[in-house]
C-alpha cells in the first residue's frame, strides 16, 4: 500500500492559454468535462520545484528535491472542480520510476534545471524519457505586483484553488488523488519564454491567444494515495 505523500511546491509559474472547450473536450478521457470560465476550457504549463517530498510522517529533513514542469488542464466530475495533468516531467529516474509504477502518474524522466537570479526564476527542461515525444522548456519568469489570495480572485480561484487532480494510468484507468493545503498567494507575473515544444508532443496546436501569467512562492501539501476511479 502506497503512503500518502507531503511536500512543497516552490517558486511557481502558472502560464494559462484559453482554449475552445470542444478542442480539450477531445483530449479528455470519458467522464472527465472541460471547466470553463469566460467561455473557454483553459490550458497551462506549471514550471515549479517539488521540494521535501516523502512519505507521510518522515521528517522533512530527508525528503527529496525534484524540479518538475506540468501540462493540464481544468475539468469537473460530478461538480467537483478538478486538475487533470497531461503530462509531469520531473528530474530523477528513480522518482520518476517510483511516481509511475506507484502512483500510477504520467510522469517523464527529463534533465531540469531551476536557479532563482537577480528576482527571477531561470527554468529549463529536456525529456529524455525513453520512447516519449521530445518536449524541450525554457523561460525565464518573476511576479511583477502585489500578492493576492487566490480565494479572493474569481480567476485566480479557478486555477488554483482546486483539491483533486485526475490522470490516465498506462493501463487506461482514470485515477485521482485529493490534495490538501493552505490557500495559494498569487503575484502578476511576467515571463520569456525562450523554447516551448510542449504543445506539439501532446497533439495540440499553439494556442492564439496571449497567455495570462502569475507567480507563486509556494506553499506545503499533503497528497493522498492515488485511487482508481
Amino acid at each position: 500500500m502506497v503512503l500518502p505523500l507531503e511536500m512543497g511546491w516552490r517558486q511557481l509559474l502558472f502560464e494559462n492559454w484559453p482554449v475552445e472547450p470542444a478542442v480539450m473536450d477531445a483530449h479528455l478521457p470519458e467522464g472527465l468535462d472541460p471547466d470553463e470560465y469566460d467561455g473557454s476550457a483553459w490550458l497551462s504549463i506549471v514550471p515549479f520545484a517539488n521540494v521535501a517530498v516523502r512519505p507521510k510522517g518522515v521528517p522533512e529533513s530527508l525528503g527529496i528535491r525534484l524540479p518538475e514542469l506540468n501540462v493540464r488542464t481544468y475539468v469537473t466530475r460530478d461538480g467537483v472542480p478538478s486538475v487533470y495533468f497531461f503530462s509531469l516531467d520531473a528530474q530523477g529516474i528513480a522518482s520518476v520510476l517510483g511516481a509511475r509504477v506507484f502512483h500510477h502518474l504520467p510522469y517523464y524522466y527529463a534533465r531540469i534545471s531551476l536557479a532563482w537570479e537577480d528576482g527571477r526564476v531561470k527554468f529549463s527542461s529536456r525529456r529524455r524519457h525513453p520512447g516519449s515525444r521530445p518536449a524541450h522548456y525554457e523561460a525565464t519568469y518573476w511576479p511583477t505586483g502585489e500578492p493576492f489570495s487566490a480565494p479572493e480572485d474569481p480567476f485566480g480561484t479557478f486555477l488554483v484553488e482546486r483539491y483533486r487532480f485526475y490522470t490516465e494510468a498506462q493501463d487506461g484507468s482514470i485515477r485521482y488523488t485529493d490534495v490538501d493545503h493552505d490557500p495559494w498567494t498569487l503575484y502578476p507575473a511576467a515571463a520569456e519564454i525562450e523554447t516551448n515544444t510542449l504543445w506539439s508532443a501532446h497533439g495540440f496546436d499553439r494556442p492564439d491567444a496571449d497567455p495570462v501569467y502569475y507567480y507563486s512562492p509556494g506553499l506545503d501539501v499533503v497528497a493522498s494515495r492515488s485511487n482508481r476511479l
